[in-house]
């Protein structure tokens, strides 16, 4: 649906000890914005915030994350069917810091369509897209594809189930990995390109106000063996005005 947000979120993230031979955790703080210009169309801010990056063994390092932006349009929008299809775009601007793997590149443009479908209190949400670099020696491209169920139970309890999934199809000059940094991380990874990569989450939100949601979820990376995807916890709250 097309309506105005604010969405502040803290991301908890497990890296593989792939990375840097340790196990790694970064940390996200971030506010992901959406103001509905019409009924239909709406600026969407996705990327920003202030990333930690914390190895096992110490020696961590902090910094600003890269700025995404961009627009999205509900072509379909039927609330008697319960029904919305949303195709839309983002520009990733290479603005953070590169201690935190951000500011490579030339940017990135990211395309998709989402769908979302309803009956009665069930939902199903699918959305496709591609991340395509303005620099493919700095960044590689990807396919992605995500699905979600979600179930209003009550207000304070409406549980879901996700599956997020990328496939890298280019590689790049940057990181001698075979594996990508799924969608807060672009690391330049040299042998990446056909892996795909996915994690599967489960999670619930509760509707504390009529114009306040509080969210949890938990991700799991599985599929391939060299993912440095291990899993992330996030919470969120959405403030619609």
């Amino acid at each position: 649906m097309i309506q105005s947000e604010v969405r502040p979120l803290f991301m908890f993230h497990r890296l593989d000890s792939g990375l840097l031979g340790q196990d790694v955790d970064v940390k996200l703080y971030a506010v992901q914005l959406r103001y509905a210009v019409t009924e239909r169309l709406a600026l969407i801010a996705t990327k920003d915030g202030y990333i930690e990056v914390d190895p096992a063994n110490g020696g961590g390092t902090d910094g600003w994350a890269d700025i995404a932006a961009g627009l999205k349009y509900a072509l379909i929008q039927s609330e008697e069917k319960q029904f919305v299809l949303t195709p839309g775009f983002t520009f990733e601007i290479p603005t953070g810091n590169r201690k935190v793997f951000q500011g490579n590149g030339q940017g990135e443009l990211n395309v998709f369509v989402s769908a979302m479908k309803g009956w009665n209190n069930l939902h199903a949400t699918v959305s496709v897209g591609g991340r395509i670099p303005m620099d493919f020696d700095r960044e590689t491209a990807n396919i992605r594809y995500s699905g979600m169920l979600d179930y209003w139970v009550c207000n304070w309890f409406i549980p879901f189930v996700t599956v997020n999934a990328f496939t890298t199809v280019t590689d790049a000059d940057v990181l001698g990995l075979e594996s990508e940094g799924f969608d807060l991380i672009n690391f330049g990874s040299t042998g990446a390109s056909g892996h795909t990569q996915a994690a599967f989450g489960v999670g619930f939100r509760s509707r504390l106000l009529t114009n306040l949601d509080l969210g949890f979820a938990y991700e799991r990376g599985w599929i391939s063996k060299n993912d440095l995807f291990k899993d992330r916890f996030t919470v969120d709250l959405i403030w619609r005005f």
